[in-house]
């Protein structure tokens, strides 16, 4: 409410999801949230999943807390009152207090309120309303019905039927006197519209208060906050386009000043898109240590699960507090001496390092090398020496594919060269042979050796019969760029262009473990399956790689993303690759004795901040902002996805929210309360949307009665309901079919 049915280690790159979380079915006030049991395995998981449950349950019991609240001081009688559903009669809890009944049920989806006379379940609806009327009404109905017309005194209208009656009673504007013979006076049909308006919308109201009561704590605690910088930029992706660095600050987009990297997610997730595509104002470091602002327009991407700009968050230069410092196997792991947790890099090469864009660099400049990194750990500095990082890979040469992205502004633009053009083949010297590519996973690497230099590009253009010459002048770049994402491209920064890698074999390596496989030139693959090590090494454990497959297809070009994949799996990973002659082949990964990875496989903290946490008033100001925020970005998400511009496969249900609570908890308590902030506004949104079996629906009907002065009729009322249960219900399906990986989230780019 970042794939697929079978793993989470492959999930699409998205920069941001909202969750839908739809009011649950059946009683009423029921708010639908999803709790899983989770395996107990150390303390700290006991106290992250105790945080989670208090916190959703919260959420929950507020919801429903506003709903018996009002209906108590209207004088409607409460039978019920519980968090979760007692399907079949089976609960965790109950005791009675006065006339109602409170518990936990078995089923955490949500929770309801029992109220004489008002149903949700319109199977059920006909039941209670029964149940509503005083004792022995029907059969004074059925004598003023015998009575007939010509039983009113003269000078009166005949006295009504007891359907007229009771529909009457159900709707009308005020009880009248004929509504209090019929109906219990503490039923919930007995009441005025007014009154059932505000038991109607009060849970909203309450999740409402309780967004603002959870957003004003966690600024008070304080809030950790991503620094709204660019620590990295997808091949081929708008912010590629337009040429997005590592290290550039985004200030403004669309003319609003940003603070947070969520404020970017936000806003290309949900703003409407000019024809001229969206302002980003950029401030780029100078050498010098000045910046220089920059303008770019950028079109989001389109087709995939959310509007995006493929920008990855910033970093810092300090190794992660908690956690493996970094990747199994790595250069990094083999640094001499070894790396540990928290420690930050302050020097390459004896040169001065104060950010990771600078760092970054570096790391670009010479891969093939070892570094020689100064590092402050705790009080004292030490010397360490990483190694070069070798590329793992499968032994297979794929096919170039087309180049899918040109940067503005770079040599290959300047050079003419445009979007579907097919590189063939290059020219290194003047006058020199045309040579070959090779491997285009490769070709990056290779072309960086001649930057500062001209080459001519051999290029054919669709639509012509022979292929021309384009001469470029590579740039120097002192970055570079990953496929990490599905369907990712690869791009050669000293050029500028983003190309697809086909899943067609051109070429085996002699000797390696695809050679021995028997794969074969001309081979097509259609899909990997990663396999880790069995068994994995204990200090690997708490890694979280996962077995899982990746699909090859048309659309989806994943072969870039494969190979990125294996720079960060345990060492000992197998690949069994399936071919479109259905015969599959487990590989051994193995590492490449020529072609290096820039990066050397450090796990860098994210690059925050602490906002609010200075006083009262700060963090009143700030919480009434994330509140509004919240409950504005449901309404926008809403609207993107109705006109299609966010895939329903973006939506998340119960497992979802359990998974997303969790990882807040686990960083802390202002983030938790941040997140309840969230949730509440999703599902104070989305209970009020006018849906019938929703609190939206409710307010609905109840409107039309207000201003016809009788309900609608009691058959389309029916129909209506019984409409809003399949469409709640298939959402359900939906959201648990995406959860479990039954339906896949993956889908290809425009």
């Amino acid at each position: 409410m970042p794939p697929r049915a079978r793993s989470p280690r492959f999930r699409s790159s998205a920069d941001f999801r909202t969750t839908l979380c739809p009011r649950s079915l059946g009683a009423p006030g029921g708010a639908a949230l999803g709790c899983c049991l989770i395996a107990l395995v150390s303390w700290s998981l006991i106290v992250v999943i105790v945080k989670v449950a208090v916190g959703l349950g919260a959420v929950i019991f507020v919801h429903e807390l506003g709903h018996f609240l009002v209906a108590k001081l209207c004088g409607v009688r409460c039978d019920k009152f519980y968090l979760g559903f007692d399907i079949a009669g089976l609960k965790l809890l109950k005791f009675r207090w006065g006339e109602t009944e409170y518990g936990i049920g078995i089923l955490p989806l949500g929770g309801y309120v029992k109220m004489l006379g008002q149903e949700d379940n319109p199977a059920r609806l006909r039941e209670e309303i029964e149940r509503a009327k005083k004792p022995g009404a029907d059969a004074a109905d059925e004598a003023a019905e015998a009575s007939g017309p010509s039983a009113a005194p003269v000078g009166e209208e005949p006295a009504a039927s007891a359907s007229d009656t009771a529909a009457a009673a159900a709707s009308s504007a005020e009880a009248t006197p004929a509504d209090e013979a019929l109906y219990d006076p503490r039923s919930f049909l007995a009441k005025s519209v007014p009154q059932r308006m505000a038991i109607i919308s009060a849970g909203v109201i309450m999740n409402v208060i309780f967004a603002f009561i959870t957003a004003v704590a966690a600024y008070r605690i304080g809030v950790k906050q991503t620094t709204p910088a660019v620590g990295g930029v997808l091949p081929g992706r708008p912010a590629w386009q337009m040429g997005f660095r590592v290290g550039d600050r985004i200030v403004e987009i669309g003319g609003k000043r940003i603070e947070r990297f969520t404020d970017l997610q936000k806003m290309v997730s949900l703003s409407q898109v000019p024809p001229e595509g969206i302002e980003v104002v950029l401030q780029r470091p100078k050498p010098d240590g000045t910046s220089e602002t920059i303008t770019r327009f950028v079109h989001p991407t389109k087709g995939g699960l959310i509007p995006t700009i493929g920008v990855v968050s910033y970093r810092t230069t300090q190794l992660i507090e908690e956690g493996l410092p970094c990747v199994p196997g790595s250069a990094a792991e083999k640094a001499e001496p070894p790396l540990r947790n928290g420690d930050t890099i302050v020097a390459v090469d004896g040169r001065k390092i104060d950010s990771y864009a600078q760092l970054h660099a570096e790391m670009a400049a010479r891969p093939a090398e070892p570094m020689r990194l100064t590092v402050l750990r705790g009080t004292e500095t030490l010397d360490v020496v990483v190694p070069p990082n070798p590329m793992r890979r499968l032994g297979i040469e794929m096919t170039m594919g087309e180049i899918r992205a040109v940067e503005e502004g770079s040599p290959a633009s300047r050079a003419g060269i445009q979007a579907g053009d097919l590189l063939c083949g290059m020219v290194i010297e003047p006058e020199g042979p045309i040579l070959p590519l090779g491997d285009p996973m490769t070709l990056p690497s290779r072309l960086r050796a001649f930057a500062g230099k001209t080459i001519e590009l051999v290029v054919q253009r669709e639509g012509q019969p022979n292929p021309s010459r384009a001469a470029v002048t590579l740039r120097r770049a002192d970055w570079f760029e990953q496929p990490i994402a599905p369907g990712s491209p690869m791009s050669i920064p000293e050029l500028g262009v983003a190309y697809r890698v086909l899943n067609r074999v051109a070429a085996v390596i002699s000797g390696s473990p695809a050679e021995k496989a028997g794969i074969k030139a001309g081979d097509v693959v259609r899909s990997a399956v990663i396999l880790p090590p069995d068994p994995i090494p204990e200090k690997y454990k708490d890694y979280g790689q996962r077995k899982g497959e990746l699909e090859f297809g048309e659309k989806q070009r994943n072969w870039p993303y494969l190979i990125y994949e294996l720079q960060q799996l345990l060492p000992g990973t197998k690949v069994v690759l399936e071919l479109e002659s259905k015969a599959t082949v487990e590989l051994t990964v193995m590492d490449s004795p020529d072609w290096f990875n820039p990066d050397r496989g450090f796990r860098f903290d994210a690059h925050r901040f602490i906002e609010g946490r200075d006083s009262w008033v700060s963090a009143v100001r700030l919480g009434a902002r994330e509140t509004w925020e919240s409950l504005t970005m449901v309404v926008g998400f809403i609207r993107k996805l109705a006109d299609g511009s966010i895939s329903v496969r973006g939506l998340g249900g119960p497992i979802t929210i359990v998974g997303a609570a969790g990882r807040a908890a686990s960083e802390g308590y202002a983030q938790l309360l941040l997140f309840l902030t969230v949730l509440g506004a999703n599902l104070a949104v989305l209970n009020f949307l006018p849906i019938p079996m929703l609190d939206g629906g409710h307010m609905v009907f109840l409107l039309y009665e207000g201003i016809r002065g009788k309900p609608a009729d009691e058959r389309v009322q029916l129909a209506l309901t019984y409409l809003g249960l399949a469409f709640l219900l298939g959402l359900m399906l939906l959201v648990f079919g995406l959860d479990l990986g039954l339906i896949s989230r993956d889908l290809p780019l425009e």
